[in-house]
């Protein structure tokens, strides 16, 4: 499965437990950028941001049997990483999305909104 094809996958994921303003930036003409796309989506409380978060790793394995290389903030639900190494999703609380503004930090990224 191609990086384009993963990210679209995880998009899915998101979507199944309504996740809000999700996005896929396009890293892969930005120097120094640690994987090909990053898809991000908010989540309106901890519950949510878990079940959106075990949602993307459902549908990954569904549709490709691959599991995360690595997956962090499970335990604290606020910010959850999972890093499929050409694709990694996050997973964030409202207001924690704000304060980190990855999409800000990764400025050179083509930047796709999912309606």
């Amino acid at each position: 499965m191609t990086a384009e094809q993963l990210s679209k996958v995880i998009v899915k994921g998101m979507e199944e437990k309504k996740a809000s303003d999700i996005v896929v930036m396009d890293l892969r003409n930005v120097k120094s950028s640690v994987s090909d796309f990053f898809v991000i989506c908010s989540a309106n409380s901890d519950t949510q941001v878990e079940a959106i978060a075990d949602s993307i790793e459902e549908t990954v394995f569904k549709t490709s049997k691959e599991s995360p290389w690595r997956s962090e903030g499970k335990n604290n639900r606020q910010w959850v990483l999972i890093d499929y190494a050409n694709v990694v999703a996050h997973v964030f609380l409202k207001d924690k999305r704000e304060f980190y503004a990855l999409e800000e930090l990764w400025g050179d990224a083509k930047v796709t909104t999912i309606s």
